[in-house]
């Protein structure tokens, strides 16, 4: 697809693409604009939609802006623009995160086609998987996207898999026994159609049967009843993206990467999900580190694998519209917070 011509229609094709990257607990916690004397989408940070608790620095807020960025690049070069990125672009300016800016490419653009097919495609998968092993190639070319932007992927051998899984656990149980992050987490669970944000509460989000995989409880303790148990694999395949950097400009990158490297197992038929849990924890966040490897700043655990999509009410995304047009002007959705309380990833 080629045009020539920004204009409603491509604002909103570049938008519906930035909306459908993932954010920590589908919070969604970016606004965008566009200036029109530069061309430029710019990305800005909502902080209203930020996590006190399980994410006090913003680290998780670049990472979900991030990866929103790298779609935006996705869908530029499918309509035949070049895309330029440039993060944190204002110093005076903290919330502007990113400007990507559409240049008429003097060569062919990024040939991202199966990637801007996968975009809509891609979510999140709380399900077991059937175990079987994802081909080498599949995962040379998630690490390979990763490395791209500027991060690296860390996929461990089976010991060096039930290390970060146990790990993920002892983060898990204690976001459940944390009264206020539990309150926080339900903050996001929504009735569906109640808000374009959260995690529906039909979503079905089973827990392992055997207790070896740590996927999110967003009910905190006790278990509900009801709540659905099934055996998940028994050997799950695991990869730690990690940057040599943990600044904000850091976070940003590993958010590009995170959705490369995820667009690129959907691109192939694997589907994925995000292990967050440790990453809220200082002690368990450095007990993730890739083991040997120096100046390791871990950023997600992403579980993959062959399985069933996800089941139950899709995941909400707030409207694509154009916003701002004029330069520093961005728009912000109606909704002003949480769906009750004032994965997603």
């Amino acid at each position: 697809m080629r045009t020539d011509k920004i204009d409603a229609l491509a604002l909103e094709t570049l938008l519906a693409a930035a909306v459908a990257a993932p954010s920590i607990h589908n919070t969604q916690p970016w606004r965008f604009g566009f200036d029109l004397g530069s061309r430029s989408v710019t990305v800005h940070a909502d902080r209203s939609r930020s996590l006190a608790l399980a994410d006090p620095d913003g680290r998780a807020l670049y990472l979900s802006v991030g990866a929103a960025v790298f779609n935006l690049r996705v869908a530029a070069a499918h309509l035949g623009w070049q895309p330029a990125p440039h993060l944190l672009p204002d110093p005076h300016d903290p919330d502007l995160l990113a400007t990507v800016r559409l240049t008429v490419p003097a060569t062919a653009p990024p040939d991202h086609r199966t990637l801007y097919a996968a975009v809509a495609r891609r979510h999140s998968s709380r399900m077991p998987f059937t175990g079987r092993p994802v081909p080498e190639p599949v995962v040379a070319e998630m690490v390979a996207g990763a490395r791209a932007e500027g991060a690296h992927l860390y996929v461990p051998d089976i010991p060096g898999t039930r290390r970060l899984l146990r790990v993920t656990s002892a983060a898990e149980l204690r976001n459940a026994a944390d009264m206020a992050r539990t309150a926080e987490s339900r903050a996001w669970v929504a009735p569906p159609g109640a808000s374009p944000y959260g995690i529906p509460c039909t979503t079905v989000r089973p827990l392992d049967a055997a207790g070896r995989m740590p996927m999110r409880d967003f009910t905190g303790r006790p278990p509900v009843p009801g709540r659905p148990r099934m055996r998940f694999e028994r050997h799950a395949q695991v990869a730690l993206l990690w940057t040599a950097g943990d600044r904000p400009h850091d976070w940003l990158r590993a958010g590009q990467a995170l959705e490369h490297a995820l667009l690129v197992a959907t691109a192939h038929g694997v589907r994925t999900s995000l292990l967050h849990q440790a990453m809220e924890w200082p002690d368990l966040r450095e007990a993730m580190r890739a083991p040997s490897v120096r100046g390791c700043s871990p950023q997600v655990l992403i579980r993959f694998g062959y399985g069933p999509g996800a089941r139950g009410t899709p995941t909400p995304r707030a409207g694509a519209h154009p916003a701002g047009r004029r330069a520093g002007h961005a728009g912000r959705p109606s909704d002003p917070g949480p769906p009750d309380l004032g994965d997603g990833a």
